[in-house]
């Protein structure tokens, strides 16, 4: 019986499946469209697995949401709809396995923080995701805010950051980015996404 967490590689999705480690079968879920980046991103989500010692499952996402959310992405000038489209479509690719990493699913979970504007998941969708999937919806963050889950995290974790460009992770951006100058070119990936920073875990502290 497990719970599959969302996983990024990055500080806040690494930190709910600690937070949840003590209680369940954790199972990191990399999402990934197989978009070809470098390096590649199971790569890093599987080094960051390893570094916390959790098993982890590579899932893969359709290749049209993402082109669904460039091209939303392209239209606002912003990344916000695109990345919570994909978001809405990993969590519901993940509740609709029966298994990961040999485990029966019995619970989904996310990173998601209580400040955070995207990505979000309401009371509707997560109850609907419950409902349609049978298996629960969990958010150890959702109680949290940035400073408290930065101050955490560096409790728990020993964490790389960097500008996003240039840090490699295994999150949803990445492959969005790479998709967007494949498609478009570099100056509209500085467009559409605002520069920030970007966490990469690479061990746990006791």
């Amino acid at each position: 019986m497990a719970v599959a967490v969302l996983f990024s590689a990055g500080k806040d999705s690494a930190l709910a499946a600690r937070l949840l480690d003590p209680f369940s079968d954790v199972v990191a879920c990399h999402c990934t469209f197989g978009i070809a980046t470098d390096p590649p991103t199971t790569g890093v989500a599987a080094s960051a697995a390893e570094a916390l010692d959790l098993p982890l499952a590579t899932v893969d996402l359709e290749r049209s949401v993402a082109a669904e959310a460039v091209e939303r992405m392209v239209a606002d000038g912003y990344p916000r709809a695109g990345v919570q489209r994909v978001h809405e479509h990993a969590l519901e690719t993940v509740a609709g396995r029966e298994t990961v990493a040999g485990e029966t699913v019995t619970a989904v979970a996310d990173g998601t923080r209580r400040d955070d504007r995207v990505p979000a998941v309401d009371r509707s969708l997560a109850r609907s995701l419950e409902d349609r999937h049978g298996v629960d919806y969990l958010r150890p963050l959702a109680g949290y805010g940035r400073g408290a889950v930065d101050e955490f995290a560096g409790r728990l974790l020993a964490v790389e950051t960097g500008p996003s460009e240039e840090l490699a992770t295994a999150d949803y951006e990445t492959e969005l980015r790479a998709l967007l100058a494949a498609e478009r070119d570099t100056e509209t990936v500085r467009e559409v996404f605002p520069a920030h920073s970007q966490s990469r875990v690479v061990g746990r502290r006791e």
